[in-house]
């Protein structure tokens, strides 16, 4: 507990205690006021009037005003009835007093009227003594209650006064021997002081301290000195060029790599700021331009091209952040940052092989596919000859596997255009009926073996889109391909066009199976298919539409509710 929560519940709770005192002598000192107030205001008022009617009484021989001064103290009376009993006697009083009034030299009715008065004297001497007790045994209460009170508040300041002084005094004291300790250089002193006062946390940081002294003085300068020329070996012997900086931006390492690459000497580099680096060198300029300005929307950039090693080089750029946790603490602190440039020369060269691999192999496919596709022709020409049933189905069979390979070439030679950037476009204004029937034609047969309806919605007045309409039908027809292969049987796929703002929208909906949400963000990636799907497919189709469309400023999403069917939809310039 903190001090000074301890301080505020200490005084609080004196505080409250003086308040209770406080409020119980009030009450009590009230309550002896009350029943002193009833016995002088009633009980002796009563005896008050009652004399005074007994010397009235005495004097109605001789004094005509007796009576009406008797009258006027039994009124009185009357007004001040407060004790059992005392009514009745006021009322004999009164009723022997009328009857006098009538016969006034019958003393029978005085000597009753002085028995009834001294009924009543006695009635109010005993309700004042009966008062007299009450009171007494308040004023007993008062004390009892009181001094009880008084004691728990002596109690509670007498522990405060014991206890308090030392859980102050002792945690400083015990702090003032371990900082005499360090002051003598004893650097292993620690305190142990277990508390979540203000006390606790000077003894974290007393202990902190200690512990940072300590490591100062055990480490030696020579380790220091020979781990950081490891270091520097280690990174001027890197093949790939490493630039460190630290948090202001200050060159604090570079290796020959970074060096050769930059035309730079190492005196114009290190310790100098990198933006200052940077304004004469545009190489060191483009290296740190992330470093300036992050990108946090596009992490991910394409390779750097640089002149390197007598040729046009790739180099992969990758910026790590240095942090460390500092001795006794729990946050990290950012120190600075390492900037390596990955050269990924020798993949490009293979990816490029590998592209071009792809391009032969495919345009050469299509020639002896070509030939066997001529084939199935002449052997399915009736005037040629007749074939039996057997015959006709391996025919069927060569031609879906002709099919199917040529459809893979094409995809081939697809992919390589789009991985050599070698995309050509033909955009103009392009009918739009047109390339939704180019695509409907083209899975026309497939859709009626399921039993499957195209159902066209093209919304009025469009007719025509600013597109290359060869690619653009290509992409619709192969979203009406994969929605005929995952849609079942005796079902309906719509075709949606419609003007949205200044852009085309293309949608194709089915009824499949859907896609499984794990899977939405990867169903453009190349190569990529539903783990556990049975259908055929290269996975190259939705990557290759991706490309297409974007080439053409466009974009292409997906919405799908796994088990209902899937929406594809792309957009082009009006």
């Amino acid at each position: 507990m903190k001090i000074k929560t301890k301080l505020n519940i200490g005084v609080g709770v004196l505080f409250m205690m003086i308040f209770v005192l406080s409020v119980l002598s009030g009450w009590y000192i009230n309550q002896l006021k009350k029943d002193t107030n009833n016995i002088l205001k009633a009980n002796y008022n009563t005896l008050q009037y009652s004399r005074n009617m007994l010397l009235a009484l005495e004097e109605i021989d001789s004094d005509p005003l007796a009576f009406s001064v008797f009258e006027k103290h039994l009124q009185q009376q009357q007004k001040n009835v407060t004790e059992p009993g005392e009514k009745e006697a006021t009322d004999n009083v009164a009723i022997h007093f009328e009857a006098l009034k009538k016969h006034p030299a019958n003393f029978g009715l005085q000597t009753s009227i002085r028995k009834d008065l001294a009924e009543l004297m006695q009635i109010n001497m005993s309700a004042i003594e009966h008062k007299s007790t009450v009171a007494d045994s308040t004023a007993k209460n008062a004390i009892i209650v009181i001094s009880s009170v008084g004691m728990v508040c002596f109690i509670i300041a007498f522990i405060l006064m014991v206890n308090l002084p030392s859980n102050i005094a002792d945690p400083i004291k015990s702090l003032t021997e371990s900082i005499k300790q360090i002051a003598n250089q004893n650097y292993k002193e620690r305190v142990h002081f277990e508390s979540r006062s203000e006390f606790g946390d000077l003894t974290n940081s007393f202990n902190i301290m200690a512990e940072k002294l300590q490591e100062y003085s055990e480490s030696r300068l020579d380790k220091i000195i020979r781990g950081k020329k490891r270091i520097e070996t280690l990174i001027d012997n890197m093949h790939d060029p490493v630039i460190g900086i630290d948090e202001d931006r200050k060159v604090l390492f570079v290796n020959d790599e970074a060096l050769k690459i930059t035309g730079l000497r190492k005196e114009n580099f290190v310790g100098k700021l990198i933006q200052d680096v940077a304004v004469n060198n545009d190489l060191v300029r483009d290296i740190i331009k992330d470093v300036i300005v992050p990108d946090k929307i596009n992490p991910e950039k394409e390779p750097m091209k640089i002149y390197a090693n007598g040729k046009e080089s790739y180099f992969e750029k990758e910026i790590v952040d240095i942090n460390i946790v500092p001795t006794g603490e729990q946050q990290s602190h950012f120190i600075g940052q390492v900037i390596m440039l990955r050269n990924i020369t020798p993949f490009k060269e293979l990816d490029l092989a590998k592209t071009n691999f792809l391009g032969t192999v495919s345009h050469e496919f299509k020639t002896p596919i070509s030939s066997i596709q001529m084939g199935l022709q002449l052997l399915e020409n009736e005037q040629i000859g007749d074939l039996n049933s057997e015959q006709k189905n391996l025919v069927n069979g060569i031609r879906e596997d002709s099919n199917r390979l040529l459809k893979i070439t094409g995809e081939l030679l697809n992919i390589t255009q789009v991985e050599s950037g070698l995309i050509q476009l033909n955009m103009k204004a392009s009918d739009i009926k047109n390339i939704v029937d180019y695509a409907i034609g083209a899975n026309r047969s497939s859709a009626e073996q399921k039993h499957i309806h195209f159902k066209v919605n093209i919304e009025e007045g469009l007719s025509v889109v600013l597109a290359d309409s060869e690619k653009t039908a290509w992409v619709l027809n192969n979203l009406l391909s994969n929605a005929v292969r995952y849609s079942y049987e005796n079902s309906n796929i719509n075709i949606d066009v419609r003007k949205i703002d200044d852009k085309i929208q293309f949608s194709v909906t089915d009824t499949g199976q859907g896609i499984a949400p794990q899977y939405l963000s990867k169903i453009f990636d190349r190569y990529f298919r539903v783990p556990g799907s049975k259908k055929e497919g290269t996975g190259l189709g939705l990557s290759i539409s991706k490309e297409f469309i974007e080439a053409q400023g466009g974009e292409i999403t997906v919405k799908s509710e796994y088990g209902a069917g899937s929406t594809f939809t792309f957009d082009l310039k009006a």
